[in-house]
């Protein structure tokens, strides 16, 4: 049967009506999430701040990395708290814990990932955020890559030098964990300060190129106060592990492990890997408070930021996994929060 359609307005209605379902079919790209836009103004007052003397936030990131075993297949997260990008500006030092992001396939020292490599490089220049390699040095993981013995420290040194000045990154966050639990690897003690005197020919305070740092990161074990000339920090893991609190006490023994270190150079971080839902552990200070300005538990992140050895001001603070606070709201608020204590906005 042929029906026809002879009125006007009615012709006006069926074609609005079709019209309005094909947008409701179609689908449309949503933007969830943006990140902040400031100013030129505001970045060069930010890369200013960076160059100043201020204790340092610093932390290992792993967000980003790769799904595992998949080389080609880099993340291309929708948030923001998977992404370089999504770091707080107020970030000082990140240690690339996922692996150094790059725009070269096939590289088995580096990572396939365009966006992250891109987003970092934006971070250095516009933002000032050192990013360093982190290694744990281990000689004999290597399994007779490099000898043991000086030669082999040099060649080793060289392998991981290589791959600052290839990638043109701003320093080396060397892992010192000798122990595997069954041995202590070669590559300790004097061989330790051995090691770490060659790379100070070209990382480091008393190197050629003094903007590139030499840090030194470790959970407990001795540290040789030999290095303290050739390295810019040191990162001490000091981990709410087997507890479920910590304090100012537990900081100050072990700086005084390291007493000969000045205090500008030690840094303390939590794992806030596994204390980011409230911050960190409930903290202590030395007065024995335990409570924030506003009268709320003090936790780790603020305990952190607020201690300072009884010897002086110490380098900096800051966490592992600490990008899993982007999951707080508004997001990395405990990270945020604790620098504003230490360094807080000039309005």
């Amino acid at each position: 049967m042929s029906i026809k359609l002879r009125s006007p307005f009615l012709m006006l209605i069926i074609t609005m009506v079709f019209v309005n379902c094909k947008k409701q079919n179609t689908p449309q790209a949503l933007s969830i999430q943006n990140p902040n836009g400031y100013s030129d103004e505001y970045y060069a007052n930010l890369r200013a701040y960076k160059k100043t003397d201020h204790q340092v936030f610093y932390g290992w990131f792993a967000a980003y990395g790769n799904k595992e075993g998949v080389i080609a297949d880099y993340k291309q997260s929708a948030s923001w708290g998977e992404h370089i990008a999504g770091l707080p500006d107020s970030l000082d030092f990140c240690s690339l814990w996922s692996g150094i992001p790059s725009l070269k396939k096939g590289d088995s020292l580096t990572t396939y990932n365009p966006i992250a490599y891109n987003e970092m490089r934006s971070s250095m220049s516009v933002r000032g955020i050192k990013f360093v390699i982190p290694e744990i040095c281990r000689i004999q993981k290597y399994n007779g890559k490099f000898a043991l013995s000086d030669q082999g420290l040099r060649d080793y040194a060289n392998y991981l030098l290589t791959m600052i000045r290839e990638n043109d990154l701003d320093g080396l966050d060397l892992d010192y964990e000798p122990n595997d639990g069954t041995t202590t690897d070669w590559l300790s003690g004097n061989n330790l300060t051995k090691f770490i005197q060659i790379l100070a020919d070209s990382l480091g305070p008393k190197s050629a190129h003094p903007d590139k740092y030499l840090v030194l990161d470790y959970y407990t074990d001795a540290i040789p106060a030999a290095v303290e000339p050739y390295i810019n920090y040191l990162v001490n893991q000091s981990y709410t592990q087997g507890t479920t609190t910590t304090s100012a006490t537990f900081l100050q023994g072990r700086f005084n492990s390291v007493s000969w270190l000045p205090t500008k150079k030690f840094i303390v971080t939590e794992n806030m890997g596994d204390w980011y839902a409230t911050g960190g552990a409930p903290f202590t200070e030395a007065n024995g408070n335990t409570l924030t300005a506003e009268g709320t538990q003090m936790y780790s992140m603020e305990g952190f930021a607020r201690w300072n050895p009884t010897q002086g001001k110490k380098g900096g603070w800051g966490g592992y996994y600490f990008d899993r606070d982007y999951n707080s709201s508004p997001p990395y608020y405990y990270v945020r929060r604790s620098i504003q204590i230490v360094n807080p906005s000039v309005h």
